[in-house]
């Protein structure tokens, strides 16, 4: 247990000498130093996650995704000790208010950034749904912009399929009429047009000639519309249509498995919206607290020691300062006065010597001197 706190101790930047002098004070260390410590785990399980969808598929995913989690959970946690053990607690209280805003400003962009793939875990299957929806809708819409740019390119040719098929129609509806009328000539069945004489008369024959020659025009064109289709289908083949069909069930379920983590992160956000485009609360609540959530327990570190009160470690960490402070200050003096004495001394040693060159070229003058001129 004594080894646990001490490593807690370490996680909140506390300098771990000094904390053991002050029993009442290990319990607010070690409490901070787990949060940190905790922060930092999620933020390597977060981070490791993300990535794995990142390098999804790759032989080598699972490897990347865990030496990337260790090193982000590692920068996560280095940051957040930085951040607690920064703050002066013996600072006035707006200073350290000022000291921590952007710390906490910091630690809210890190809290919103390790909640995200979390949600996306958390979320997962609603998130595969949407994700099906999305690659349906978007495989549909595909289909149809390439059969409008088909039908576009081939205006002619389904203009005159069309006009063919709206004169099949009206034959075989001219035909159906005709036949309805040669039965009733045959049966006796009277009309403006039958006689209402029962047996195969002259009008018979000569609507049952104008049946067969239409018939023929009937064959003729849909002969000439099954090769206009032909050509339609070909060229549709071609094209490429052909092979441009709706996802099945089984390819849905292997796209939503291997979606990129920008898809899914772009799923977690249209799960705030129903499919018809209303809002979901239910869900957009949900997820705005748990991003609340991390984003809190991430600033957690940071408001436990602003709140707590200055404590005999504070008041030892802050003389200890002071006593630095102060032997860095008399050191710089005495390293000044040394400093000023040696030059001292070099510039009397300088000076004497100087002044016996001086001195002795004199002398040395005199004695050259020609006193008898």
């Amino acid at each position: 247990m004594d080894k646990l706190n001490r490593f807690f101790w370490f996680c909140s930047g506390a300098h771990i000498p000094t904390l053991e002098k002050y029993p009442s004070e290990q319990n607010k260390y070690t409490g901070i130093g787990a949060t940190i410590f905790f922060t930092g785990l999620f933020a390597a399980l977060s981070g490791g996650y993300a990535m794995y969808f990142v390098f999804k598929g790759a032989d080598l995913a699972v490897v990347f995704a865990i030496i990337f989690g260790f090193l982000w959970g590692a920068a996560i946690f280095n940051m957040d000790r930085y951040i607690v053990s920064s703050i002066d607690k013996s600072a006035s209280t707006n200073k350290q208010l000022l000291q921590a805003t952007p710390r906490i400003l910091l630690a809210i962009m890190i809290g919103m950034v390790i909640s995200r793939p979390i949600e996306l875990k958390i979320f997962d299957k609603e998130i595969k749904e949407r994700l099906k929806v999305s690659y349906l809708n978007g495989q549909r819409a595909k289909i149809d912009t390439l059969n409008k740019a088909f039908e576009k390119k081939y205006q002619v040719e389904f203009g005159r399929l069309n006009q063919q098929k709206a004169t099949r129609d009206s034959l075989e509806k001219g035909i159906k009429a005709d036949r309805q009328k040669l039965n009733f000539e045959i049966f006796g069945n009277k009309t403006t047009e039958t006689s209402g004489i029962m047996g195969y008369g002259p009008y018979a024959k000569r609507k049952e000639a104008e049946i067969a020659q239409r018939t023929s025009e009937l064959d003729s064109l849909k002969a000439a519309i099954n090769k206009s289709e032909s050509f339609v289908d070909k060229r549709k083949e071609f094209d490429g249509l052909f092979t441009e069909k709706l996802y099945t069930k089984k390819q849905l379920d292997s796209l939503s498995d291997i979606a990129g983590f920008a898809d899914r992160n772009w799923a977690l956000g249209q799960l705030k919206f129903n499919v018809d485009g209303s809002r979901d609360n239910n869900t957009a609540i949900a997820v705005m607290f748990i991003g609340l959530l991390f984003i809190f327990f991430e600033c957690l570190p940071v408001f436990v020691k602003l709140m707590s009160a200055r404590g005999p470690y504070d008041y030892a960490i802050a003389d200890g300062d002071e006593v630095s402070i102060y032997h860095s200050k008399k050191d710089k003096d005495f390293h000044f006065e040394v400093a000023d004495n040696i030059h001292e001394t070099r510039v009397d040693s300088e000076s004497s010597k100087k002044k016996e060159i001086i001195k002795g070229k004199a002398y040395r003058d005199l004695e050259k001197y020609d006193w008898d001129s």
